[in-house]
């Protein structure tokens, strides 16, 4: 007999929330002084980036070699509100969330350094009403998705059993971690593919 789920497991960036990079590449430019394409190739070409998401680098050590990166001496606060601007809530999958409460226990499981998880409520104020602390940034397990360890160290501090969670996520790479891991995985496209997912599995969607 399949174990029923207990969990569901949401990716944030294109999945809970639309993340516009180009939008928020556009901000940091302007505060440098410099291009975007500059500003890119800094940050996400050059794998700075995954250092954060992984937990190589501290939330301090991050932020100083961002703007080290970018040529700039990038605050805090003009971090968060560069990201706060590349991204949008998606109302749907955040109603289909709240829907799941009644059912299961829902929780987060991002790639991206710690900072996103403590500046949540200044990033996207609606999360935390509906998932309260479990909001989990990769960075914390020093390690990040696809690996199978991050899966894995997540819901050993949720204290959920693999078999008993469905992880979704937009990026196949991730999904197929999650498999790895031991979880129940969809590849999220659309909101009415999870619907049908979710009804797949027994868990009404509203």
């Amino acid at each position: 007999m399949t174990d029923a789920i207990k969990l569901v497991l949401f990716d944030m960036d294109n999945v809970l929330c639309a993340y516009d990079r180009p939008a928020r590449v556009a901000y940091l430019a302007e505060l440098a002084g410099t291009t975007r394409e500059a500003v890119h190739a800094a940050i996400w070409d050059s794998g700075f980036e995954a250092l954060g998401d992984c937990g190589a680098l501290d939330a301090s050590n991050y932020l100083r070699g961002f703007g080290k990166r970018i040529g700039y001496p990038l605050s805090l606060e003009e971090w968060v509100e560069a990201r706060r601007r590349s991204m949008q809530a998606d109302r749907a999958m955040l109603e289909i969330a709240s829907s799941l409460r009644n059912t299961v226990e829902i929780a987060i499981l991002t790639n991206n350094t710690t900072l996103v998880a403590d500046r949540i409520d200044a990033l996207l104020p609606e999360l935390r009403p509906l998932f309260g602390p479990r909001i989990y940034a990769s960075a914390r397990f020093k390690t990040a998705k696809p690996d199978p360890r991050c899966y894995r160290l997540c819901l050993s501090e949720l204290d959920v059993r693999p078999e008993t969670v469905l992880f979704v996520d937009d990026l196949a790479a991730n999904v197929a971690g999650a498999r790895e891991a031991g979880l129940r995985a969809h590849h999220h496209t659309s909101v009415e593919a999870f619907r049908q997912a979710l009804s797949e599995y027994g868990l009404p969607p509203d």
